[in-house]
């Protein structure tokens, strides 16, 4: 059954409708206004939150890991205090690194690289190959990044030189981008056998250690853990967690995404000045029919809620087009500066974009809240008798 209450709200909405319709360029700019603003706020948000994640995608999977390296007047990390660390709970690998950094050369062209010792199976819990394989235990092959392999133009079964030794590349690295445990890209892995043979003078204890853990809650746990078991006497390994940087970019980029959507809201506050004179304007034209409404008995109530509507229908139609338009916007956004479209799919830009229509929304009940105050205050005489 149909309460005289909805028979109201259905008149305030068709009064609502009506009056938008008759000053249709006023009501065309205003609503231009609020989609334009929905849009900045929108992709601004979109373009803070796709930096953060391409710059998170760059330093490559480093956020469950610890690096231990030999505190300032050690030699190193020794092979009895990693027997230690397979103790501590919670670690999904322990991983002694060898490193030196060398000149490479490859067909009269060189360039610079480190060098590693890493057991193979361990190497594959860090990279993945994108061309060839492994090198077996014992040879004189390698691996080389990327970044090694564009530089010399390397093809698999070349040979490169280090030193007064010659590998063989039997296998190329997938980019990875920055990372802070091993330099995956500008990178050569070799066996023990062939580092030994390359630096001979090198020291018996790790150069440093990469620790895995099984879960990336349990990092910090783990950090406490081996800093109490080592350091227990005296300071003799340093331990860095690496999921201190995510946490950093992901705080550093949250400042960045509301510094952008701050000035994308400017527009929203040109919307709502644009709403608040549309408003004002309607309010002065109607004066009469205010007077009019009210002599029959028309309520405050019931003009502040029709002109409350007006705005809010403005709003939402406005909000909702423009937030149809931000995700135009925020591809051409991402493939033009962050070269991603992928980003585009993520469930903070879906957020983003939510955001920016409630803000069009509330800007325009906002913008249209004082002319609504005005003419439900109007005195019914006075607006008869205005000119």
């Amino acid at each position: 059954m149909i309460s005289i209450e909805d028979i109201r709200n259905n008149m305030y909405l068709q009064l609502a409708r009506r009056n938008l319709k008759r000053q249709t360029f006023r009501t065309v700019l205003a609503a231009i206004g609020i989609i334009i603003g929905v849009i900045a706020i929108s992709s601004m948000g979109i373009l803070g939150n796709s930096l953060k994640l391409s710059v998170t995608d760059s330093f490559g999977d480093i956020g469950d890991k610890l690096l231990i390296y030999p505190a300032p007047g050690e030699d190193g990390v020794s092979e009895k205090q990693v027997k230690q660390m397979k103790k501590i709970s919670g670690i999904d690998a322990i991983i002694p690194v060898y490193s030196s950094g060398d000149r490479v050369e490859y067909k009269n062209q060189y360039t610079f690289g480190s060098v590693y010792d890493i057991d193979k199976d361990d190497l594959e819990k860090l990279v993945e190959i994108d061309e060839g394989q492994y090198f077996k235990s014992g040879s004189t092959d390698c691996v080389v990044g990327a970044s090694i392999a564009n530089t010399l133009e390397l093809k698999l079964g070349g040979k490169i030189e280090i030193g007064d030794s010659r590998l063989r590349v039997v296998g190329i690295l997938k980019e990875r981008g920055i990372g802070f445990d091993i330099d995956t890209d500008t990178g050569i892995f070799t066996s023990e056998q062939m580092y030994r043979k390359l630096y001979p003078n090198e020291e018996e204890e790790y150069d440093f250690v990469i620790i895995k853990a099984e879960e990336l809650d349990q990092v910090n746990d783990i950090k406490n853990d081996i800093e109490k078991l080592l350091n227990k006497k005296e300071e003799v390994i340093t331990v860095f967690a690496t999921n201190i940087i995510l946490e950093s970019i992901n705080e550093a980029f949250k400042s960045i995404s509301l510094f952008l959507m701050g000035i994308g809201s400017i527009s929203l506050l040109v919307a709502g000045v644009s709403i608040l004179n549309v408003m004002l304007m309607s309010t002065m034209e109607r004066t009469k029919e205010i007077g009019v409404m009210k002599a029959v008995g028309a309520s405050r109530r019931d003009i502040l809620t029709m002109f409350l509507l007006e705005a809010l229908l403005l709003g939402i139609i406005a909000s909702l087009i423009g937030g149809l338009f931000t995700i135009g916007a925020g591809y051409l956004i991402l493939s033009l500066i962050v070269d991603n479209t992928s980003y585009l799919l993520s469930f903070a830009t879906l957020l983003y974009i939510l955001e920016g229509i409630i803000f069009g929304i509330a800007t325009s009940l906002i913008g249209g809240m004082y002319p609504a105050w005005k003419a439900s205050n109007m005195r019914p005489l006075d607006a008869l008798r205005y000119e």
